[in-house]
């Protein structure tokens, strides 16, 4: 999930409120997701939705609307990842109603939220939901970030996502194509280079055939765990999260054994080893 930055949603004045009716009580952000990220070093994410509840409450009550909505989007991303639709889908309307109220359809917070709304609805199997959210987010991120920001390549392996999904495979070899050359200077970059290599794994499949890839495939699949392998990437909770994530498409092309042990690699980080 992509999380809200600072400048995305810190205002000089109450964007929602009119001038004499400016009373209001912000949250915290920075210790709220300094805590869940703890939460999700440990993989627990029962006690991260109860956190995330509980600042949820204070934004409401203190009326930090901005707050809010950087909450929302953490929502939306915890609930993808459990499986929680109804919760997921909650958290999007309230956002999408938050940024309809504050007049914010064409900023880089509302683009960013358009992102995670439609990484909600490609993980709950929607991709023609998806796409124009993906689409949106992209009118506004291609013309308010340099091109090396590293935001436009998550939003383009995402939106690749969908397009494969929709047989558009043209369409989203260029865009991971267009990612690999963003994610490749970015700090730890690796990480996410190597989720994108296995896209482009799929990818081949989907679009030529598994006996027709093969060899596309296995020089992909060889890139990312190179890539995973790299000494200087932290071993911390974000690294176990891409090893999970990984390890089932090694898995799935019968590389069980590097799936066993990107597995057992973000078992003993979750378990503090």
């Amino acid at each position: 999930m992509k999380g809200l930055r600072p400048e995305d949603y810190l205002e000089p004045t109450c964007i929602f409120c009119k001038p004499e009716d400016e009373k209001h009580s912000p949250v915290d952000l920075h210790r709220c997701i300094s805590r869940l990220d703890e939460y999700l070093s440990r993989n627990d994410y029962a006690a991260a939705e109860r956190h995330l509840d509980y600042w949820r409450q204070e934004a409401v009550a203190g009326r930090d609307w901005r707050g809010q909505l950087s909450i929302e989007n953490e929502r939306m991303g915890l609930f993808r990842k459990m499986g929680k639709r109804e919760r997921a889908m909650e958290a999007v309307e309230t956002a999408e109603a938050l940024i309809g109220r504050a007049g914010l359809e064409d900023t880089v917070t509302a683009a960013t939220t358009w992102l995670n709304i439609g990484t909600v609805y490609k993980n709950f199997n929607e991709p023609g939901t998806a796409l124009p959210y993906y689409e949106r987010a992209r009118g506004i991120y291609e013309k308010a970030l340099p091109p090396e920001d590293g935001r436009l390549g998550g939003l383009y392996n995402n939106m690749a996502l969908v397009l494969v999904d929709l047989g558009r495979f043209a369409e989203a070899r260029g865009l991971y194509e267009k990612a690999l050359v963003i994610m490749e200077p970015q700090p730890n970059g690796a990480l996410e280079l190597a989720i994108t290599e296995l896209n482009l794994a799929n990818l081949a499949e989907a679009e030529q055939g598994l006996l027709e890839a093969e060899t596309e495939i296995e020089a992909r699949l060889d890139r990312a765990r190179a890539l995973l392998d790299r000494p200087e990437l932290p071993r911390n909770g974000y690294y176990a999260f891409v090893c999970e994530k990984c390890a089932p498409t090694f898995s799935y092309y019968g590389r069980f054994a590097d799936a066993a042990e990107l597995q057992e690699i973000a078992r003993k980080l979750y378990a503090g080893n």
